[in-house]
């Protein structure tokens, strides 16, 4: 399907439906009776496949496709008529609580927690940066008295060869937040978007989403992102529990359908295995390649997902 024929239009959040927000809360709050809470569902799916879709092959089309489940769930379970929007990092990266997102308003996406003196410096691999403005519960917006059940999970998880036995062990709390201008600064202003735009290659666009071209080690701009808002959207694993984590996404499928577009022999461009740290252990991925989604939708080839306007999708960012 050529790409001017689809007019499902996903927009930045400032522009979009808050129509998302409200749905999320009655999901958050069970005013819906689905046999399965869809954002628990995320997370355990999102959990369980992250030893294989990330620093891999397949992180770009399994988010891709992720976020897509997200939306059409949206969609299906709950009657939602808008389109998934997404987070212009850049827009708000010096001042984040002045953000539509996370001004705590009724049609944010709650803002930041409350202030913790006790909160941690923000540890990417053994690198320190400035702590958040918050840490502790969140007390504002539509997410104030929502509950997490999954995690926290350890950096180390991240380097293991399997998941830990009590990877989905109920642990219930409150939803926290930090909001953290420096790091979104550092890592998510324009100059970190353009060079990834600017990316000679899907190799060097990888790497540029995964390590910062500045600091040689340090997490790019997808896990800088991750790190902006807290403990819970740093959770390697658990990261979907935060209801911005789709927006985060969504502003990282943009920028690589941006990319995309740059040049038709970048359409299915693709580097890697399907293993984390593109491990041997795995061939390297082609169109061929299956992912898995679990309860979130059927397995899906790498063909069927390189291109929003082709297959199951019809979308395009404004």
């Amino acid at each position: 399907m050529p790409f001017f024929a689809c007019n499902r239009n996903r927009h930045c959040f400032q522009q979009s439906n808050i129509q998302v927000c409200e749905i999320e809360w009655m999901i958050s709050s069970r005013m819906f009776t689905t046999p399965i809470h869809l954002r628990r569902s995320l997370s355990r799916a999102h959990i369980n496949y992250t030893l294989a879709v990330h620093f891999s092959g397949i992180f770009l089309p399994w988010h891709r496709h992720f976020i897509w489940l997200w939306e059409q769930a949206l969609r299906d379970e709950c009657g939602y008529t808008g389109y998934q929007p997404y987070w212009d990092w850049p827009l708000w990266a010096s001042n984040l609580t002045a953000s539509p997102l996370f001004d705590g308003s009724d049609t944010s996406l709650s803002g930041d927690g409350e202030y913790d003196p006790d909160e941690h410096l923000v540890d990417i691999d053994g690198y320190k940066f400035p702590r958040g403005s918050g840490g502790g519960c969140v007390k504002t917006g539509p997410f104030k008295d929502m509950q997490l059940h999954l995690g926290p999970f350890e950096t180390e998880d991240g380097y293991a060869d399997s998941l830990r036995p009590d990877a989905f062990r109920y642990n219930p709390r409150c939803f926290t937040r930090s909001l953290n201008n420096y790091m979104a600064t550092t890592f998510t202003n324009q100059e970190c978007v353009n060079r990834l735009l600017e990316s000679k290659d899907i190799i060097d666009f990888q790497e540029t989403l995964n390590y910062n071209p500045t600091m040689t080690g340090i997490a790019g701009i997808h896990g800088g992102g991750h790190n902006t808002i807290g403990d819970v959207m740093s959770d390697f694993f658990a990261s979907p529990q935060d209801p911005a984590f789709t927006l985060h996404h969504g502003m990282i499928d943009r920028l690589w359908a941006m990319w995309q577009a740059g040049n038709v022999s970048r359409r299915h461009a693709m580097h890697g295995t399907s293993s984390i740290w593109n491990s041997q252990k795995s061939s390297p991925v082609t169109l061929d390649t299956v992912l898995e989604f679990g309860v979130l939708g059927p397995p899906k080839t790498m063909r069927e997902l390189m291109d929003p306007t082709a297959f199951s999708y019809c979308y395009r960012y404004t």
